[in-house]
């Protein structure tokens, strides 16, 4: 991976942006779990990490506070007429194939792993809740569909809960929902060191998952570079999520030039042809690279760095998926957004596709975007303008907060 540093000719208006994004950021600080915040002009979101440390990461998910609904159907119940008056609030699997035009079958020969940190006890039990309530085929450490390991890729000892529970619980049903028949490998990495989650990323790939997804991510840096040979698996799929700040400085992994970065959109049904609207997510991330080149297939006019995102789905937790967890806050049914959302679920589209080797790097959707819905509308300019371009506005072809676009079947993948 080539790098350049942030002094390099011609970046001195690019810099100039980037360091009035990290002031911002800086003085935006993420809460516990326990605490509301204003999640991009809502009152009812609550960010489940809070602040990272030094050279961590933090999980990017963002649950809704005013949702407490649903008792969901179980087993073959949920096969039966009436059942759906019990699903609860959120976009369901059906929901989200039919906005995505995705097939129900597919990706069975396919392993799709979700890289996380710390214990969720819970995991295999609250899956099979969120399954069965929607008719989804069981996925459990019996059948052989579902494995939990540690990042040294045994079964014991697990790291002890970190707080990201609901992450987990929307990492799972996120794949879940994209493609029911993939297999799931849940890799629980010690802590939230990039260290420690490259190392979870490597073992998913070793234990031979197709695709890997990271919901978390920290700002791009010096720091954080030297990770990024974790990030770097030919044959293998690795997605991560752009991050939940809107326009700035991007995040790492997603920045990565062997990484999907996977940007966010709110989802909504609609009286159209296609029954939904899509417009870029206020809170998705996007930004051009002070410290990594771009890449040779990324043509974009106005970064000359790499540029985030490549591609993306629903984020928006005002327009988000229902998830089942019992840990860390979630005590049933709720909504929960963030680009952690998007990052497992494009995980699972490519699985469904069933070509995670065209995915050394995102290049395969600069060379043919026609299997993409193009997003044209919203910004992600809350915190910081760019100038009214396309780096944090949805404008036709390219732009920051949705990449290429989002799915529509599985063409593109």
């Amino acid at each position: 991976m080539n790098t350049r540093s942030p002094r390099t000719a011609g970046r001195l208006r690019l810099m100039t942006v980037l360091a009035a994004a990290g002031a911002l950021m800086a003085g935006f600080t993420t809460t516990a779990s326990a605490t509301p915040t204003a999640g991009h002009g809502k009152g009812n979101v609550t960010k489940v990490c809070g602040t990272a440390k030094a050279h961590q990461a933090r999980c990017l998910a963002e649950l809704r506070t005013d949702v407490h609904g649903g008792k969901g159907v179980r087993g073959a119940a949920a096969g039966m007429a009436g059942a759906a008056a019990a699903l609860p609030q959120g976009l369901s699997p059906a929901d989200l194939r039919a906005a995505y035009h995705l097939p129900a079958t597919g990706g069975a020969n396919q392993t799709v792993a979700i890289a996380d940190v710390g214990d969720d006890a819970a995991a295999e039990a609250d899956l099979a809740v969120y399954r069965s309530t929607y008719g989804l085929p069981a996925c459990t450490t019996a059948n052989g569909c579902f494995h939990k390991v540690n990042q040294r890729g045994a079964a014991t000892p697990l790291p002890p809960d970190q707080g990201w529970g609901v992450e987990i619980a929307l990492d799972l049903d996120m794949v879940s929902a994209a493609c029911p028949q993939c297999k799931i490998l849940l890799v629980e990495a010690d802590s939230a060191s990039f260290d420690d989650l490259g190392a979870s990323v490597d073992e998913a790939v070793a234990l031979g998952a197709g695709e890997v997804s990271n919901s978390y991510g920290g700002d791009e840096g010096g720091d954080v570079l030297s990770s990024a040979v974790h990030y770097a698996h030919p044959g293998t799929a690795i997605v991560a999520s752009s991050g939940d700040y809107g326009y700035g400085i991007p995040s790492a992994p997603a920045v990565f030039p062997s990484v999907v970065a996977v940007g966010g959109t709110s989802l909504t049904k609609a009286a159209n042809t296609r029954g939904w609207t899509e417009s870029a997510w206020s809170g998705a991330g996007s930004g051009c690279s002070a410290w990594i080149d771009k890449p040779a297939w990324q043509h974009d006019a106005n970064c000359p760095g790499r540029m985030v995102a490549d591609v993306a789905a629903d984020a928006d937790p005002q327009t988000g998926p229902a998830v089942y967890g019992t840990v860390d806050g979630l005590t049933g049914w709720g909504v929960v957004g963030g680009t952690s959302a998007s990052s497992p679920y494009i995980a699972g589209v490519i699985a469904l596709a069933g070509h995670p080797q065209k995915f050394a790097d995102a290049s395969a959707f600069y060379t043919d975007h026609s299997g993409l819905f193009d997003v044209t509308s919203g910004t992600n300019a809350e915190r910081m303008d760019c100038g009214g371009d396309y780096q944090c506005n949805g404008v036709a072809g390219y732009d920051g907060p949705t990449g290429w676009g989002t799915p529509n079947g599985i063409g593109a993948f």
